[in-house]
């Protein structure tokens, strides 16, 4: 009979001493700290965690068969395309939506008036199903078409989604002063709050800055502070402090990271409460996570479903309030109905088969989760006050701050090496399989201008990106 010896070192190891002896012999020459590494923020992440006893996490209200609002999301430039696509949402699995509007047809539905918006909600029971809008600079003016398409129904569910900060931070520029254009949202929500009284008013969103490739402690913080803006806002046209936070949604980027997506939207519920407790307040976030864009890929643009799904897990299990999932074809053009239901489709997997919902807060205790929440937290909050010492997230985003943040970020990403991209720079296809798109033709509308008197806004631009493009294009050569 063949004896074999025992091994050098018990397994699993006994003691912790084991434990460092057996981690040595497998780094051989390299110190223990060479494990460590660095997110683009300059965050810490340990190779090992032990179980933490953190602070608790605040938590959306927790309803194990319903667990998070699954939002269906239309683009389409056709009002009676983007109906079409709601109506085969709704009845496919969402529970609300969410409509991009754009009068000239290229980012979102061609709607110029009341009647418009009346086609593109046809048969849709605003008292049942949430409509959400991203409307830009037009938000005013679309918040009194969404308002007529409610009839003054006071159950309607509708979410505004006023965020004129977002728009000004994308575009660079604002028709008219950009603080004006906060203070008319104001005076618009104001007016709708009394009239709806379940309605979501602001949106105050960090995705543009994970857009463009900042941190997620930047993200954070730039959605905190349009939060307090958004708060002063309304304060100023007549609504109370607490009226004013419980009517905005904190808006984040769910990504293929889903530890970090999961430490992210924790860390969010951490940065509201202190915000709403200095103002000695005890009003919940109400948190919509919307999937990245920048992480899509066109080539081989079927690994898109994996990244998207992974976006979804981790929005989920960090506790969004709403999730909206884009399709895998996005970053080639709008989607198919085999791509809208395939969106919808990982969604409801998730929830009624993978019972992601079924347990609160479930990473909670995990070491790594809890200590990178922590630093994320803290992190946003050190930024959030930055940006609040320089007189508030307008004057951070005039004065140049919040671009020169997220450019720091993406040198420091670009120093650390981009990670493998699959499809792109790890295991691309031999031969690019076809995805089927929808190419409608061109469409626009008129509508009423959002110009407001005086000068025009002006700040650097937080122009999108996708991490994946530069190595397409060379591919490509």
């Amino acid at each position: 009979m063949v004896q074999i010896a025992p091994p050098a070192v018990e397994f699993p190891p006994a003691s912790a001493e084991d434990w460092r002896a057996l981690v040595l012999k497998t780094l051989g020459d390299k110190p223990p700290e060479s494990l460590t590494t660095t997110t683009a923020e300059g965050l810490t992440i340990a190779p090992l965690y032990g179980p933490m006893d953190a602070q608790p996490v605040p938590t959306r209200p927790f309803d194990p068969d319903r667990p998070w609002d699954l939002r269906g999301a239309t683009r389409h430039p056709d009002p009676a395309r983007a109906n079409a696509d709601i109506l085969a949402d709704l009845e496919g699995g969402a529970a609300s939506v969410l409509v991009a509007l754009d009068p000239e047809g290229q980012a979102g539905c061609a709607v110029g008036s009341a009647d418009d918006i009346a086609q593109v909600l046809d048969g849709v029971i605003l008292e049942l199903a949430p409509v959400a809008l991203d409307s830009g600079f037009l938000g005013t003016i679309a918040s009194d078409w969404l308002s007529s398409a409610a009839k003054a129904a006071p159950a309607a569910q509708l979410l505004f989604h006023l965020d004129p900060l977002s728009a000004f931070a994308a575009a660079g520029e604002s028709p008219g002063p950009i603080e004006a254009h906060i203070f008319a949202a104001a005076g618009a929500a104001a007016r709708h709050a009394q009239t709806y009284p379940q309605a979501q008013l602001f949106l105050a969103s960090g995705a543009v800055v994970h857009e463009a490739g900042g941190g997620e402690a930047c993200e954070i913080a730039f959605a905190a502070a349009s939060a307090l803006a958004y708060a002063k806002a309304m304060v100023r046209a007549g609504m109370s402090l607490e009226q004013a936070f419980a009517r905005i949604t904190l808006g984040l980027a769910a990504e293929a990271d889903y530890f970090l997506t999961i430490a992210k939207l924790r860390a969010a519920r951490l940065v509201w409460a202190r915000l709403v407790g200095a103002c000695g307040l005890d009003v919940p976030a109400r948190i919509e996570a919307r999937s990245s864009r920048r992480m899509l890929t066109r080539r081989d643009p079927w690994t898109n479903m994996l990244r998207l799904t992974s976006a979804g897990f981790g929005a989920a299990v960090g506790g969004a309030d709403a999730v909206v999932l884009g399709a895998f074809t996005d970053a080639i053009g709008l989607p198919s109905a085999l791509a809208r239901r395939q969106s919808r489709n990982t969604q409801l997997v998730l929830m009624e088969e993978a019972h992601i919902g079924r347990v609160a807060d479930p990473a909670a205790g995990s070491g790594y989760v809890e200590a990178l929440t922590d630093q994320l937290a803290r992190a946003a909050w050190s930024a959030f006050q930055v940006t609040e010492g320089m007189g508030g997230v307008v004057s951070a985003l005039t004065a140049g701050h919040i671009a020169a943040e997220v450019e720091t970020t993406r040198a420091a990403r670009a120093d650390l090496g981009q990670p493998a991209i699959v499809g792109v720079t790890a295991f691309p296809p031999a031969k690019d399989e076809p995805v089927e798109i929808d190419t409608p033709p061109a469409r626009s509308v008129e509508a009423p201008s959002p110009r407001l008197p005086g000068p025009d806004g002006r700040c650097p631009p937080l122009a999108p990106l996708r991490l994946s493009e530069p190595f397409e294009t060379e591919a490509a050569r």
